[in-house]
């Protein structure tokens, strides 16, 4: 956790964001004693169907393994 002061943070505030967008906390605080935490509020997920045509089923996917007929019922 990294903790600067408010003028600091004023100063160096894109590179504060791109660390906690990795996922470092910061904190900063004010003259007065106050502490303000940084937080991501928005992360990207992968999109339903990203990987359309990245994985192949085999046709015999569904067939009985062999070796394994005794513990099919």
């Amino acid at each position: 956790m990294r903790q600067i002061t408010l003028k600091e943070a004023q100063r160096k505030l894109p590179d504060l964001l791109v660390m906690v967008s990795v996922g470092e906390n910061v904190i900063i605080r004010g003259d007065d004693g106050t502490a303000y935490k940084i937080i991501l509020l928005n992360r990207s997920y992968p999109k339903f169907g990203s990987a359309k045509g990245m994985i192949e089923i085999s046709d015999d996917f569904d067939e009985p393994v062999e070796g394994f007929e005794e513990y099919m019922s």
